[in-house]
């Protein structure tokens, strides 16, 4: 940014925060207002003294009217579009944004500890620096900001989350810890143990973020176009992404119709950024590239009216300002569309248009309905039957122009919104003053219809759903160890220690894999056997030194150095490894794409993934492992060996 825009862009972000820090006020002020109410309509219930009765009916008309203010308070602070619209001089109608979810401090130090030591038998006290980086991460997540490193914030947090559900929530129980999150338009508070809510939450806000990404985006160039269609192209999908894995919404902000309507909301604004680019790129001197510029228009028209804000299940949760400013953007942009097209059979024609078939097929096709009065071929050849069309497009932009600046008078948040008056009397003017222009002291014939316009668009607007693998982590927790055998859903017995001797036909033992290094095959009265090594075991420490993480070769090299009073090594057996099914469908990536974010994030190599985003898991137990004796082939299902085998 120019060193100009510095001080605005200073106030702005105050502007911002300022704004989120009062919705997380009136979010806490809600969910107090709810549990007294709670706790008035269980008193009023259960108490039989009429005088009891009559209190507690004044103290819920009275919970109810501070409630109803909250609610109205928090309503026009979603509707504050302006504080996150670009700081551009140039006229566009503004987009709407959303705001962030809040959420409560959650601490998770005692649960993580609880597991550490029972589940993974390690001394908790040794794992205090990691739980304290996750505790930060979560803080930090809570207030990203307005830009890239925002966004990366909430996707770090995210991929992290899924180690911390592989990590520590097995399926056959939970930790005890709540997760606390506010409706984003409505500030109720919802309350869940699964970590799939704060999934999904995050996810949400991802979406959210986009969206005040493309708002800001300045759209008087090309470039800052291009960057707004992207953003809310990726909040599309990140909305599209929790509607297509997501079951049983605790809130309405995340419930399927609101995130349909989100959708194509992002979708709508989407193309209206398609709209502008056209009208900057396109030159205005040619007949048919007018009539595209109104075709695009009349898409932009018609993808804002699919926003379905009127559906019964959305109409009452979304503000009445975001309704208004649909309803305002949908008559703005029929007028824009009958205004191109009275400009394209106006201004731009030619001596011989009628003997272009170009141009004559465009006209065939650009009407959903043949317009009264002579047919378009001898329009094409009469100016003066163009200028009675035009003139009768002109007529229908001035009324839908009318019509807008009506609904958006209706509405007080938007009246405060200078821009948009600016833009919509602009724009009525303008249409006013060119049908001024061509209005005729002797047209004494009534203005005919003008009939609708097809939509038509040279940018299909596309959702881009998250890409995970933008922003690869580090498991935090790794010294735990490998995520294909030390995660919630294995179960081993205690380390054993096992002293290993070479004998005269060697160790008597077959490695293979790494990470852990797994003993595949063990020789019949060897050494490995008589020391107690069994086929399967797991090799997790060699004299003392975690080898959890070794390499294949780093072992082999150490036994076959080993001395002749031998090796200690530290032993584990894999008793069980549950499988989850879960219901929904997974929320990563489709398809093969899960194993290669797994891949990516971290450092373990072939895990099986869970649900992660599924309210009501059914579980399965089962799996464990397959093999066979040596000379065979040896699979394990958790993909963590390699097509190695050493034999000592």
């Amino acid at each position: 940014y120019r060193c100009s825009n510095l001080p605005f862009l200073t106030r702005t972000q105050t502007q911002r925060s300022k704004l989120q820090h009062r919705r997380a006020r009136i979010n806490q002020q809600i969910n107090k207002e709810m549990r007294m109410r709670a706790g008035a309509e269980n008193l009023f219930r259960a108490t039989t003294n009429n005088k009891v009765k009559e209190t507690v009916a004044l103290e819920l008309s009275f919970v109810n009217s501070n409630l109803q203010l909250l609610k109205e308070e928090l309503e026009e602070l979603n509707s504050n579009m302006e504080v996150y619209q670009t700081e551009s001089e140039a006229i566009n109608v503004p987009m709407i944004p959303l705001g962030l979810k809040e959420t409560k401090e959650v601490d998770l130090t005692v649960p993580l500890k609880d597991v550490i030591c029972e589940h993974y038998g390690e001394d908790s006290s040794l794992f205090d620096k990691e739980i304290k980086e996750f505790m930060e991460l979560r803080q930090a997540m809570r207030t990203p900001s307005r830009n890239e490193a925002g966004l990366e914030l909430l996707m770090e947090y995210y991929n992290q989350l899924y180690y911390l559900d592989q990590r520590f929530f097995p399926p056959h129980r939970t930790l005890g810890v709540h997760f606390h999150w506010y409706d984003s338009l409505t500030g109720v508070p919802s309350c869940q143990r699964a970590l799939a809510f704060e999934k999904g939450s995050v996810l949400f806000n991802v979406g959210a973020l986009y969206t005040q990404i493309g708002a800001r985006q300045d759209r008087s160039a090309t470039a800052g176009i291009d960057r707004a269609i992207d953003a809310f192209q990726r909040a599309a999908g990140a909305f599209n992404y929790l509607k297509e894995n997501f079951s049983n919404a605790p809130s309405l902000d995340m419930s399927g119709p609101s995130l349909c309507m989100l959708v194509r909301l992002m979708i709508a604004q989407v193309q209206e950024c398609v709209f502008e680019r056209v009208t900057l790129t396109t030159p205005d001197t040619h007949f048919i590239t007018q009539l595209q510029v109104a075709k695009e228009a009349a898409r932009v028209r018609g993808r804002v009216c699919l926003c379905t804000m009127s559906q019964t299940l959305v109409k009452d949760y979304v503000p009445f300002s975001w309704a208004s400013m649909v309803q305002v953007k949908a008559e703005h942009f029929r007028a824009l569309s009958h205004y191109n097209a009275a400009v394209a059979l106006c201004d731009h024609t030619r001596k011989y248009l009628w003997g272009d078939e170009e141009s004559a097929k465009a006209l065939f096709q650009f009407h959903v309905s043949s317009p009264a009065g002579p047919p378009l071929s001898q329009v094409l050849r009469d100016p003066e039957d163009r200028r009675k069309l035009g003139k009768a497009h002109l007529r229908c932009a001035v009324i839908r122009h009318e019509e807008a600046m009506r609904v958006h008078g209706l509405c007080k948040i938007l009246r405060k919104m200078d821009i948009l008056q600016e833009v919509l009397s602009f724009m009525y003017k303008r249409s006013l003053d060119k049908y001024s222009e061509m209005d005729r002291e002797d047209d004494f014939d009534e203005t005919a219809e003008a009939p609708e316009i097809h939509s038509q668009t040279q940018h299909k607007p596309d959702i881009t759903p998250p890409n995970f693998s933008t922003v690869p982590v580090t498991d935090i927790f790794q010294r735990l160890g490998p995520l294909s055998v030390f995660c919630a859903r294995a179960r081993w017995g205690p380390v054993r220690v096992v002293s290993l001797q070479r004998g005269d036909g060697g160790l008597g033992l077959t490695l293979r894999g790494d990470s852990p290094v797994l003993v595949a095959g063990v020789v019949p009265g060897g050494c490995a056997q008589e020391a107690g090594l069994r086929e399967g075991d797991y090799i997790v420490a060699v004299d003392g030194e975690d080898f959890k993480w070794a390499k294949h070769g780093e072992v082999v090299h150490i036994l076959k150095s080993c001395s002749d009073r031998g090796i200690q090594l530290g032993i584990i057996t894999l008793h069980t490894h549950d499988t989850q099914v879960g219901v929904q469908v997974m929320l990563s990536p489709s398809g093969d794409e899960a194993n290669a974010l797994q891949r990516t994030i971290g450092r373990a190599k072939g895990q099986r993934t869970a649900p992660l985003l599924n309210w009501n898991r059914k579980k399965t137990g089962g799996g464990g492992r397959a093999t066979k004796r040596l000379g065979s082939t040896f699979s394990l299902p958790f993909g963590n060996l390699r097509d190695c085998e050493s034999m000592y």
